[in-house]
């Protein structure tokens, strides 16, 4: 229930007047950490999960975030405290029936929730999710989604009419509202409420679309092409224009929100822009140096590691990690690991001239062994 909600703002974990690079900042730290493919099967990191996506929806909006910040959830949420919602103006006199509009008419003016029942409103947005590969979302791909919009009737082309025929309500004449004057204290007071016959349309329909019921709305699945852009990560969204439910009395279609999750890569870890991995090299190698192919997301590239390196060591590749969005000529670094294979099932004679090389190694050559078995026996002695 709304009641038992968080603060957004704490929620993300930043102060309320936070700049908008710094929500987005704080969100996508969160939305890591409490990813669902990164916590699977944790409940509570995934009620936090959408908990944080919920927040940023409406902090990351100017205009959601100045109505949360002016009414709190009530301002945002219809459902809160189990009112009629927000109407962009008292954001709760909804709820005193026609004593809202009296007080409206009274100090002149006012928007009530009856008036602005046949006024244009925006469609709802539609959320989705889609799952790329490591290195679709690396660098891009166009991906097709199925998702779930209230769209216009077909059958009755959204008049909810089975044969076209709407009228205008004789008694509110197309307004939607009917006044009405009220003795209110000794004075006559003009009042406005929702017209009871065409219940605020404005419209009478005698005979209803099947197909609706009269609604002249639907709900269907459409397969909608998504441009992902390069270096999109997971738990970021893809916004898609005009993509989400249809507007009422004209208004603009909502928008479709995907959701992105990104499958984990055999070799590959990310790190915001930067790309690591691990690469194992030979005994022979790391003690003579060699050059080695190393993987990265554009194929193989060769590398020359110096002689004597050691397990452990991590070497860079400028540029060769994830783009930057809306910057894809920027990219991260490819970070490796290298990793010393020690060999086994190895031959009579190669046990022995392992172990003739071990005899003939100095100090110099060891100098880490020589340090531990000087510091052994001092700690013994």
């Amino acid at each position: 229930m709304a009641e038992n909600k968080r603060d957004y703002y704490e929620v993300l974990g930043v102060e309320k007047g936070a700049s908008a690079e710094e929500i987005k900042k704080a969100y996508r730290k969160n939305a890591m950490k409490y990813h669902p493919d990164r916590n699977p099967g944790d409940k509570e990191a995934e009620e936090k999960f959408k908990e944080l996506g919920e927040a940023y929806e409406v902090l990351s909006d100017e205009d959601k975030r100045a109505r949360y910040d002016q009414f709190g959830f009530a301002g945002v949420d219809p459902n809160y405290g189990g009112g009629g919602g927000f109407e962009g103006g008292f954001g709760g006199f909804g709820d005193f029936g026609d004593l809202g509009d009296i007080f409206g008419s009274f100090f002149g003016g006012g928007r009530s929730r009856s008036s602005s029942q046949n006024a244009p409103r925006r469609g709802e947005n539609v959320g989705v999710r889609l799952e790329l590969t490591f290195e679709e979302a690396a660098f891009g791909c166009e991906k097709e989604v199925a998702a779930q919009r209230i769209e216009n009737c077909a059958a009755c082309k959204g008049t909810g009419s089975a044969d076209g025929a709407v009228e205008t309500c004789s008694q509110c004449r197309g307004s939607g509202q009917v006044r009405t004057v009220q003795n209110f204290m000794g004075m006559q007071m003009q009042s406005t409420a929702t017209c009871p016959q065409c219940s605020g349309r404005g419209k009478i329909v005698k005979n209803p679309c099947n197909t609706c019921r009269g609604k002249g709305k639907v709900r269907r699945t459409q397969r909608i092409k998504v441009k992902v852009p390069a270096g999109v990560d997971a738990g970021q969204s893809v916004r898609v224009r005009n993509e989400g439910c249809v507007g009422a009395n004209g208004g603009p279609n909502g928008d479709l929100l995907v959701e992105i999750s990104i499958r984990r890569h055999p070799i590959f870890e990310r790190r915001d822009m930067d790309v690591f991995c691990e690469v194992p090299i030979s005994f022979t190698q790391a003690a003579l140096g060699a050059e080695i192919e190393v993987p990265t997301l554009d194929g193989k590239t060769a590398f020359e590691i110096p002689e004597g390196t050691q397990t452990g060591r991590q070497f860079t590749i400028a540029g060769k990690g994830i783009p930057q969005v809306n910057n894809p000529r920027r990219r991260g670094n490819h970070y490796f690991v290298v990793t010393v294979e020690t060999p086994t099932k190895l031959s009579k004679e190669q046990k022995e001239l392992l172990r003739k090389l071990d005899d003939s190694l100095d100090g110099k050559s060891t100098p880490k062994k020589k340090k531990f078995f000087e510091n052994l026996k001092d700690f013994f002695d």
